[in-house]
């Protein structure tokens, strides 16, 4: 009864053992293996700093100087940007132990009263400006990097520093955003230490420029995103500069009542009032971002909370694209989006009506009385007509009517009036960064969108809006895994010039190759399908892909069809058919009543898999049911049954073109000869053999045969041997080994020894099992 009992308990244990296995594999293989070639491909190139948490706050690209600057915990690093993980500088700049304890004192963690440091700008050619946290009292410095070409300079000017506030937040989590602009650092922030005072400032060396305070009208619990300095025109007195924030609306109650995104606005020349706004904005606007999309019942959903943006800038500075990251606000539903802005709809709200409500019960409506001059929100510049050298000459009434509404009736829309991206499966990863490149390609330009997630992932996406039917296809290229530890993706900055992408989390900094042309394959179909816009067939290999113009050796033979990925004619027009072409061949064992799982993965993320059998001269389909089902990672049989036996063709259509992956040839062991071929003991033969581990934990029965020799047999394994040395290797003690370590026999009856060299060298078959 007990070695029955033991025999139940180990087919329960090996059975749970398997399914576990299994759904290990079939959860995590997938970006194991993306990970591992993005190392092993040298496609990647990972920062850790000393190993601990690094931390980056915020990044800063130097392509002057050939460095990437990051600002860390208590660190400002300095890497390079061939490899990021070599040749770094850095210089340590930690809170003192007195800092640390009043921070402690206050009440605040130990983690907290670290310098985290939270602006990094280029101040001049020559210096960074610096500031950080400092154990909750804001610090800033400037730090030499010399001229281009110099020896790398990177020191941190003592006699520089100052107190940071107004610069930089306390709180190490509280969110920022900077620009800075002709030796003037545009910022918003909060301006105190317990975060009621919200702020968008300008700080130069004579002044200080900044919102109200707890003008509620201006900002309500803002979140700062982004800023920019974007020129209107030709005249520098006219620039602007822009900022991406949310806030909350109030209600009749003064209740916040939603989220909304707003893009602020000043003049870059603001200089406040002279009897009213003292060192105050003069000029701040503000109005809506809107990204939503339709719904059926005609409400559109909104996605309201702003988690990054990107300002995509062209050739003259002038009309950049604005691209949105966004997130809903319920509780219920999360899902995000992707809106692009141009600047010429920016514009146009701005310079539309103004929003008024005489009462905060009422709903807005445009403001229809008489504007002053000149227009509330211009700046003082030759374009606006030269009459006023200085916001500091603005009539009081200019001023009293830009604080009274700072709000614009007119939202802004996004591009085509809808997303180029949605993402709203519930259970998704959350999306955190983007980063946009614009790529030339055969057919027209297209923005590559590099978006960062919550776990270490980062989606190579692009958007394609068909004017026809007035639809947006998403095609996803690849899923990058930066780092091998899932952690949220904090920062994203692309070169566009180098090619790479600068990738920062908690765990480190990444360097990332915005594109591996060879790993789409080595036929001209498998490169056409990929739609990659860096990518194309140049007649022997997918490779770099080259506007007109520029020197390639494969110039004159290219084949790329981003738009349509129309294989079957750019590829000689031929389209294989895939059941008879030349493919991989597999050989499968399953056991009867057992899961069986016959993988097959795609190259293409967009191919649709198609999965037939080849049984008695015949093919057909295989249907899926409640026993067969098909998944990402292959067709899976929950039980699989003798008549499942025969072979199987894994093939994928993707815009007409049909690719065989694999055959796989499914053979389906009978239930009872497995049973038999595991539970039947011979005592001689187990004295004989001697089984690698005599214990009570190994296989029931003190001299139990060598089961899985008997099952090695049965699917045709010819070198049990290998197995046995293995089994020895993984599950014996070294005193137990010494006493089973013998010579084996070959089958032929040549004698074998057990060298580490010999047992490198023999290479199983190719077969593969499930149970």
């Amino acid at each position: 009864i007990f070695q029955r009992f033991v025999v139940a308990l180990a087919k329960l244990l090996g059975t749970l053992l398997c399914c576990c296995i299994f759904f290990i594999v079939s959860h995590l293989s997938v970006r194991f293996v993306v990970s591992a070639e993005l190392w092993q491909l040298n496609r990647t190139w990972v920062f850790q700093g000393h190993g601990a948490s690094l931390q980056p706050q915020t990044m800063l690209l130097d392509e002057g100087h050939e460095r990437l600057y990051v600002g860390a915990k208590n660190t400002l690093f300095s890497l390079s940007l061939d490899r990021v993980n070599t040749h770094h500088q850095e210089i340590q700049w930690a809170s003192t132990e007195y800092q640390i304890e009043e921070c402690l004192m206050k009440g605040r963690e130990k983690p907290e009263c670290a310098n985290y440091i939270k602006v990094l700008q280029q101040y001049n050619q020559t210096h960074l400006l610096v500031c950080g946290t400092g154990a909750f009292n804001p610090i800033c410095a400037l730090v030499r990097v010399g001229h281009t070409g110099q020896d790398r300079l990177f020191a941190l000017e003592e006699d520089s520093i100052t107190s940071g506030r107004g610069r930089c937040p306390y709180d190490p989590n509280s969110p920022c955003m900077s620009t800075l602009s002709r030796g003037e650092l545009y910022i918003g922030l909060y301006t105190d230490y317990w975060e009621n005072d919200g702020a968008l400032c300008r700080l130069n060396n004579q002044t200080y420029t900044r919102t109200e305070r707890d003008d509620r009208q201006q900002l309500n619990e803002p979140k700062f995103v982004g800023s920019a300095v974007i020129p209107d025109n030709d005249d520098r007195d006219d620039d602007k500069v822009y900022f991406f924030f949310t806030e909350r609306e109030m209600d009749a109650e003064g209740v916040n009542k939603a989220v909304y995104t707003r893009v602020g606005r000043v003049c870059a020349n603001d200089q406040g009032g002279q009897r009213m706004l003292v060192n105050r904005w003069s000029s701040f606007l503000k109005t809506r971002l809107i990204c939503s999309v339709a719904g059926p019942n005609g409400i559109d959903t909104h996605f309201d909370e702003l988690e990054d943006v990107f300002v995509l800038k062209n050739k003259d500075g002038k009309n950049p694209e604005i691209f949105g990251l966004f997130s809903t606000t319920s509780a219920v539903f999360k899902g995000y989006a992707v809106c692009v802005y141009h600047m010429d709809d920016i514009r146009a709200a701005f310079n539309g009506p103004f929003a008024y409500r005489e009462r905060p019960e009422h709903h807005w409506t445009p403001y229809e009385d008489r504007v002053p001059y000149p227009r509330p929100g211009s700046c003082a510049s030759k374009v606006n007509g030269g009459g006023f050298s200085s916001s500091k000459e603005f009539p009081d009434e200019v001023l009293r009517f830009v604080r009274s509404h700072p709000v614009m009736y007119r939202p802004v829309l996004p591009h085509h009036r809808r997303p180029v991206l949605l993402q709203t499966e519930s259970g998704k990863r959350r999306l955190t960064q983007i980063a946009v490149d614009r790529v030339q390609a055969q057919d027209g330009h297209y923005h590559v969108l590099y978006i960062g997630t919550d776990d270490s992932v980062v989606l190579k996406v692009i958007t394609i809006y068909n004017k026809d039917t007035d639809t947006m296809e998403e095609v996803l290229l690849e899923e990058l895994q930066v780092f091998k530890v899932s952690a949220p993706i904090r920062e994203i900055i692309i070169s566009p010039k180098r090619q790479q992408l600068y990738v920062g989390s908690e765990v480190g900094v990444a360097q990332v190759r915005l594109h591996q042309c060879d790993l789409y394959g080595s036929e001209c179909a498998d490169c056409c399908l990929a739609r990659d816009p860096y990518c194309a067939w140049d007649g022997l290999t997918c490779s770099r892909y080259y506007p007109a113009g520029v020197y390639t050796k494969s110039r004159r033979f290219r084949r790329q069809d981003v738009r349509h990925g129309n294989a079957v004619q750019l590829c000689n027009g031929l389209q294989i058919d895939g059941w008879y072409e030349e493919s991989e061949e597999r050989l499968v064992y399953g056991v009867e009543s057992n899961s069986t799982l016959l993988e097959c993965v795609p190259r293409s993320l967009q191919a649709k898999v198609l999965w037939f059998l080849q049984k008695e001269g015949e093919k057909h389909e295989v249907s899926c049911d409640e026993r067969v089902i098909m998944t990402s990672h292959g067709l899976l049989f929950l039980r699989v049954r003798s008549s499942d036996a025969g072979v199987y063709v894994c093939q994928t259509v993707e815009h007409g073109y049909v690719n065989t992956l694999l055959r796989i040839t499914l053979h389906v062991l009978r239930g009872e000869r497995v049973e038999s071929a595991i539970h039947t003991t011979n005592d001689e033969e187990g004295e004989k053999a001697g089984a690698p581990c005599h214990s009570s934990s190994a296989v029931p029965g003190r001299h139990s045969r060598l089961w899985y020799k008997e099952f090695l047999q049965l699917i045709g394994y010819g070198d049990a041997q290998r197995v046995e040395e293995y089994c020895e290797r993984v599950w014996c003690t070294d005193k137990k080994r010494k006493k089973t370590k013998r010579r084996y026999v070959s089958p032929g009856g040549e004698k074998r020894g057990k060298g580490r060299g010999e047992e490198n060298s023999n290479r199983a078959p190719r077969h593969t099992l499930d149970t």
